[in-house]
């Protein structure tokens, strides 16, 4: 048995292959920038809702809350995070982008969009949204809601 042939049958190979490629492809890019995925998807997650609390970034990334405090810490030093106190709770801790922060998401989602393009403008427009949406169906059924990181 041709054990490649074996492999390249299953969906979930195909799923990893590509996506293992067009990840290490965003995560140079950024690291060229001098920051990680990680730090991208937490700028991103608090620009979403800025005032999120600590605790509450951490669930949605499916990291620790020392994971969280270390990626967050590296946040703060380059000056595109603030920790603020909750007004309900002055035990939590809220997070907001500074203006520096809100400033460079734009650029990030340049390289984003490009790393995308570059992987997948062998694609059409409608094959890519037919893409994403079976992919967010597979995510929503198997109740897949971790943002990922890696």
């Amino acid at each position: 048995m041709d054990m490649a042939a074996d492999l390249e049958r299953h969906l979930g190979y195909w799923l990893r292959l590509v996506s293992n490629q067009i990840s290490a492809s965003f995560a140079r890019a950024l690291q060229a920038r001098g920051l990680s995925v990680a730090e991208w998807v937490a700028l991103a997650q608090i620009e979403a809702a800025p005032g999120r609390s600590c605790a509450e970034l951490s669930a949605a990334m499916g990291l620790t809350r020392g994971a969280i405090s270390k990626v967050l810490d590296k946040l703060q030093d380059k000056k595109w995070l603030a920790r603020g106190v909750s007004e309900a709770d002055s035990r939590v801790q809220v997070l907001a982008l500074t203006r520096r922060g809100r400033r460079l998401l734009p650029e990030l989602a340049r390289i984003a969009d490009g790393n995308d393009a570059q992987f997948l403008e062998v694609l059409s427009a409608d094959e890519r949204a037919t893409l994403r949406g079976l992919l967010r169906k597979v995510a929503a059924s198997n109740q897949i809601h971790v943002v990922p990181i890696d």
